[in-house]
């Protein structure tokens, strides 16, 4: 080990002993350049470190470490052996520690996700991250921004389970991350958390995440706001919601003119694409030609499988206007009237879907090929009804709750007040006293 690292290693050591941690984060941050410059000899520092009575040393050095894999500067099997020392690091490390860094912890974790993304292998993040989050969150609905490091490795790997594990549960919180959390983690959670539940058709879900991007107040378009808007009206079209444009989202009036303003001219294709879905008189071989004038840019956009499911709406939408004008309609005539390719027996495959999903309400007679079409037979009154009630109204009353909590914390934080108090007393000077009000009224007369 180089000298420069000994100093380093007995100092690390020292002040963990003295659990003098402030100092401590204090000396890593100023030592970053001095263990860039010695990367060789990481490894013996390493090995003179103890995960738990050093987690922060070994942090520093691990981040090191993988700055130098990123930059080019570390041999395959050093790589290796630093995620080897990364999953030993997540399971090992002390937490009490490792919450004096977050934002050395988290740009560790940013660069282990980039490291197996880069080589192909983005399932063995899917173990290690949710641990790495359990260990600095402050609680379990506090954003990070490991949490979109988790959303796009199950997105590369196509296993969704732990995202989704990360995703039920609703933010109230935001890790400040030693004030350098940067605002791409938060909008990057929330657009690989719509895609996730895109991918396994939660589209109501999707929905919510991407319209977060719509309340979020900004400067100036991200390209990551514009892709959410692109999906967002595309699962609005899937969902074949009453108001799929933006400018009916129920959001502050400035706000949802800035959307409408800058976002909707740099995707023509897509606003094209909503205008003919929702128009009256649209046929389906019109709308299916305008999706092939823009196949190029769906597929650009890796969007074409959410448009090709937005023209499966379409024909769905089509078969519910049947069933407010007509009782009884064979295969045949629904095939033709909502000109359905594949003809009676893609009607049925469509029919039978849409009663499986309780989208119409309709019976197949297979033998004479005839369509009948009900009214809803549910009447609100079946225990299963009840049962849903009830666990709806205890979601929406642990919503009100965790509001009630949240707007008594913000009462009695130290900066609200006083922000509070000097709000009053600015308002109290800028006011005129009652007798100078009666001089005015006075003067008036």
């Amino acid at each position: 080990m180089a000298f420069p690292l000994e100093s380093f290693v007995n100092s690390v050591k020292t002040l963990s002993s003295q659990g003098n941690l402030s100092c401590l984060y204090e000396f890593l941050e100023n030592s970053a350049d001095l263990l860039s410059k010695n990367t060789p000899h990481l490894e013996a520092a390493l090995a003179a470190l103890d995960v738990q009575q050093h987690s922060l040393g070994v942090l520093a050095v691990l981040l090191a470490r993988f700055t130098a894999a990123s930059a080019g500067g570390a041999a395959g099997d050093a790589a290796a052996a630093a995620e080897r020392q990364m999953e030993e690091f997540v399971e090992g490390c002390t937490v009490d520690q490792i919450r004096y860094a977050p934002d050395s912890y988290a740009e560790l974790c940013h660069l282990y996700t980039a490291r197996l993304l880069a080589v192909g292998r983005p399932i063995k993040g899917l173990r290690v991250l949710p641990r790495a989050i359990a260990k600095i969150q402050a609680g379990p609905h506090q954003l990070t921004s490991i949490h979109a490091d988790i959303c796009q490795l199950a997105l590369s790997a196509r296993c969704f389970r732990p995202a989704l594990a990360v995703l039920e549960d609703d933010i109230a919180d935001i890790s400040k991350e030693n004030g350098k959390l940067d605002a791409k983690h938060v909008l990057l959670y929330f657009y690989y958390g719509g895609m996730v539940y895109a991918a396994v058709k939660q589209y109501q879900r999707a929905l919510y995440f991407f319209e977060i991007y719509f309340a979020v107040p900004a400067l100036a378009v991200s390209h990551i706001a514009l892709e959410a808007y692109k999906k967002h009206l595309l699962i609005s079209l899937i969902l074949r919601v009453e108001a799929p444009q933006l400018q009916k989202l129920r959001y502050h009036e400035s706000q949802r003119q800035t959307i409408v303003r800058r976002l909707r001219p740099l995707c023509p294709a897509y606003t094209e694409l909503a205008t003919s879905f929702s128009g009256t008189h649209t046929r389906p071989d019109q709308l299916l030609a305008l999706v092939d004038r823009h196949r190029e840019q769906f597929n650009r956009d890796n969007n074409m499988g959410l448009v090709r499911q937005c023209v499966q709406s379409f024909h769905k939408m089509s078969i519910q206007r049947l069933t407010k004008t007509f009782v009884t309609l064979s295969l045949e005539d629904v095939a033709a009237r909502v000109q359905l390719p594949g003809g009676p027996a893609r009607a049925q495959t469509y029919l039978l879907a849409m009663i499986e999903d309780g989208e119409i309400f309709a019976s197949i007679d297979q033998r004479d090929g005839m369509v009948r079409f009900h009214d809803d037979p549910e009447q609100y009154a079946s225990p299963e009804t009840v049962s849903r009630l009830e666990r709806e109204l205890a979601t929406v009353m642990a919503l009100g709750r965790r509001v009630q909590q949240l707007d008594e914390e913000i009462q009695t934080e130290p900066a609200y007040i006083q922000k509070a108090h000097k709000s009053a007393q600015e308002d109290d000077s800028v006011a005129p006293s009652s007798s100078q009000n009666n001089k005015v009224a006075n003067n008036l007369m």
